[in-house]
């Protein structure tokens, strides 16, 4: 699989790809009616299909083979402050797409530096990461949310807040058992306040450290990523 395309309308057997993924296709790959491509709706299933209609704003294509992919053992749940220089907010989401999560939501703190995103803008980051790193699961971006609100309302079994503390809480890796949901919270670049940990930690969530280096907050959030799947590798071979 060189190539994977992304859409959402599929109906009976028949694929419909936006303007922007047919232009790619047609215009930039130059494939012709009868030609084969690979598509994800990113939903967990991956088709093989062929061109029926290249018209000039859109491709029309048949399904031939549909493949399911499984779901991931255990699901991760980051909610990270955007960066102030939102160019480092996008390369977190790229990179944590490429190695694997399945929710993000953008979180709004005391500290925030960054107070309004672009979702749409957001979205095709995830887009396009994961048909890069050929993954069938695209990531649920949701709403900038306020810390508070998030705390409150999680429902994720294991829930952590990474933070800087004078003495380092245990590291994140050494919390997570085998198979099991989470959500992590990672502050801004000014960390999070003595009050939001406080309350974070009456809806429990336990503190962990991702090592002991200070490290940015895009930085942080890929660290966590890497150190889930990487957890959950290691304790499926144990």
């Amino acid at each position: 699989m060189n190539q994977l395309f992304y859409t959402t309308e599929i109906e009976n057997g028949i694929a419909r790809l936006d303007a922007e993924e047919s232009r790619h296709l047609l215009t930039v790959l130059r494939r012709r009616e009868g030609d084969r491509l690979q598509m994800t709706d990113g939903n967990g299933f991956f088709y093989e299909a062929e061109i029926l209609e290249a018209g000039k704003k859109q491709a029309v294509v048949r399904i031939l083979e549909t493949h399911q992919t499984p779901e991931p053992a255990a699901r991760l749940h980051v909610a990270i402050a955007p960066t102030k220089q939102i160019d480092r907010f996008e390369w977190f989401l790229e990179k944590a797409t490429e190695i694997g999560i399945q929710e993000i939501t953008p979180l709004l703190c005391k500290r925030s530096e960054r107070t309004a995103i672009r979702h749409d803008r957001l979205e095709k980051i995830l887009i396009s990461a994961m048909k890069q790193s050929l993954q069938s699961r695209l990531p649920v971006l949701h709403p900038l949310t306020p810390f508070k609100k998030l705390v409150q309302q999680a429902r994720a079994p294991r829930r952590f807040i990474a933070w800087c503390p004078d003495e380092l809480p245990p590291h994140f890796m050494h919390q997570l058992p085998i198979a099991t949901d989470a959500l992590v919270l990672i502050g801004p670049e000014g960390d999070f306040t003595a009050e939001e940990v406080a309350l974070a930690q009456v809806n429990e969530f336990s503190p962990v450290g991702l090592g002991p280096t200070r490290l940015r907050t895009e930085t942080a959030g890929v660290l966590a990523v890497a150190g889930f799947q990487l957890a959950q590798l290691h304790l499926r071979k144990a």
